[in-house]
């Protein structure tokens, strides 16, 4: 695995253990199961952003805390040729080999408190058409750059097309990826309350 996959892991294990929290500890504050956490910390696996999200909470951190590299107060700039050469960070949704499928490119690394995470989202074709729903607290906005996107959120599917975007509460189950056998790129904003 490469080196941008492995720093989530590496980060949140590094945040629990300096503030004395133990395996078992974490899981019961965040309602995931230590054999989940400990794969995350591995880099078994990386979860969707839900499962991200109650970590950084059950820890007292921003999900942003586990992309940072730097913290800057001012303005951050990412420059159009850096989305590619920062390295992608890739998230399944509970499966190993879905992680594949979307490759999240961070805006806003160096950003300290920020309580939005912008992301450029590549998505791969698939043939799949099971997908595990997640939710989480905060909201999502999409932009769609190019190609095409299904959202499922709660009972209701959307198709979304290059230029069209969707705003919606995060809490509702739902999960992102590409209409059957084609391939998206998309401007994400995920807002979380800290």
């Amino acid at each position: 695995m490469s080196n941008s996959h492995s720093i989530v892991g590496s980060k949140i294990k590094g945040i629990r253990e300096s503030k004395n929290i133990s395996v078992d500890e974490l899981s019961e504050r965040s309602g995931l199961s230590a054999e989940q956490i400990e794969s995350i910390e591995t880099d078994d696996f990386l979860p969707s952003l839900g499962p991200l999200i109650k970590i950084a909470r059950a820890l007292g951190v921003r999900l942003g805390t586990f992309l940072d590299d730097n913290d800057e107060l001012g303005p951050v700039v990412c420059r159009a040729e850096e989305h590619d050469r920062s390295g992608a960070i890739s998230f399944s949704n509970d499966a190993a080999e879905a992680r594949r499928n979307m490759d999240y490119h961070p805006l806003a690394r160096q950003k300290a408190g920020r309580h939005m995470e912008p992301f450029i989202i590549d998505i791969q074709p698939s043939e799949e058409r099971e997908f595990k729903l997640s939710a989480h607290e905060g909201e999502e906005f999409i932009y769609v750059m190019s190609g095409e996107l299904e959202i499922a959120y709660g009972k209701e599917k959307y198709t979304l097309r290059e230029g069209d975007s969707i705003y919606y509460d995060s809490i509702v189950k739902h999960h992102v990826h590409g209409a059957l056998g084609k391939a998206a790129r998309i401007l994400a904003l995920v807002y979380i309350p800290f």
